[in-house]
């Protein structure tokens, strides 16, 4: 394979999970950027020496950096994986994948227009409970799709006192559960039956109070809850409420229920874990976990339990590199997903169900 350099841009998920995940896939990280250069240079010294940067454009405009993966807050995902791709070099792009949906249409065609391998880092896909779900599903083991459950309640704005101000409280960068997480479940529920149709949502602030730097406490912008209804094009619904401000964190609960079964999907905190089950029922049976089909288990990486989906993904990516293809999750899926967040918001600011052509 002729592309083996990564430069990775962003420090915090980026050094948690990019940096490890590329490096065991057998990439080299070529550098790490951050505006932190401490923060930089701690990241390097654990990848083994990579590059130090703090303009990303500085790295992307390396000849030995062969691909970028992005990891940093929303408002920048456009115009770094634009210069990205301009540059020449492949992309995974972190969730969620843009601002709008016009910006993620832009991020798309560039990417298609000059032949490069494009993904979004919607890793949850390659979990076992949602690989086999989607299996389940196109197998018609519950028959007729007719509606999906989900509810998602984290504490994680439950505090003392306010929470420290930060990027995600702020609408101008991108902040909101809705994209944090959102864009995850929205990307796989279109990921097992098919385009959004429609949307409503409710979005709500519960726990607005963030202490600014300078120690005054101020309001955030950016949603904490969401309630949220899609209906599919092929026919079904499915039906989400999620929340930072629940008290006491509950994890994710997923029910997917057809005209002849269903299937039940649980984790004990915002990411599926790599050793998850599916729960069953067909045709009034009781239910009771599914043996999970050893082409969907995942190898295991004490490390971060998030990182062997994520390993997944990058072996996905570094085959379409390979091919001269974007397997999905890609950008094309990451402009999808984009247009039902936007739909969502503004479902929320008008009252309305909007439409997606």
């Amino acid at each position: 394979m002729a592309a083996k350099r990564v430069g990775i841009i962003g420090v915090g998920f980026g050094s948690q999970v990019h940096l490890p995940a590329f490096q065991s896939e057998g990439w080299e990280i070529a550098g790490i950027c951050s505006r932190n250069a401490d923060k930089a240079r701690k990241a390097a010294d654990a990848a083994g020496g990579a590059g130090v940067f703090t303009d990303p454009l500085e790295l992307i405009a390396r000849k030995d950096v062969d691909a970028v993966a992005i990891s940093t807050p929303p408002s920048s995902h456009h115009p770094l994986t634009m210069a990205a791709l301009a540059a020449g070099k492949h992309v995974v792009c972190e969730k969620p994948f843009a601002m709008n949906a016009r910006e993620a249409a832009e991020m798309r065609d560039a990417a298609a227009s000059r032949g490069l391998t494009a993904m979004v880092a919607h890793e949850f896909r390659y979990t076992p409970q949602r690989g086999y779900i989607k299996q389940l599903v196109a197998d018609g083991y519950i028959g007729r799709f007719n509606l999906c459950t989900l509810e998602l309640f984290l504490d994680r704005y439950v505090t003392a006192k306010p929470r420290a101000a930060s990027w995600q409280a702020f609408h101008e960068h991108g902040g909101g559960i809705l994209g944090a997480l959102g864009s995850h479940y929205v990307d796989g529920l279109r990921d097992w039956f098919g385009e959004v149709s429609s949307v409503h949502c409710r979005l709500a602030t519960l726990r607005p109070d963030v202490t600014h730097e300078s120690g005054k406490v101020v309001q955030a912008e950016s949603d904490d809850t969401y309630l949220l209804t899609l209906e599919f094009a092929k026919g079904g619904l499915a039906t989400m409420i999620a929340s930072f401000a629940g008290t006491p964190a509950r994890g994710a609960r997923i029910v997917v229920m057809g005209d002849d079964g269903t299937l039940i999907a649980e984790q004990a905190g915002p990411n599926p874990t790599d050793d998850g089950v599916v729960v069953a029922s067909r045709k009034g049976s009781t239910l009771a976990a599914l043996p999970t089909p050893a082409h969907h288990a995942l190898e295991k990486d004490a490390r971060d339990h998030r990182l062997m989906a994520f390993r997944m993904l990058v072996r996905d990516f570094t085959a379409g590199i390979e091919k001269g293809t974007s397997p999905s999750p890609n950008f094309v899926d990451g402009w999808r997903c984009q247009q039902v967040l936007d739909a969502a918001r503004l479902s929320s600011d008008t009252g309305s169900t909007i439409a997606i052509a």
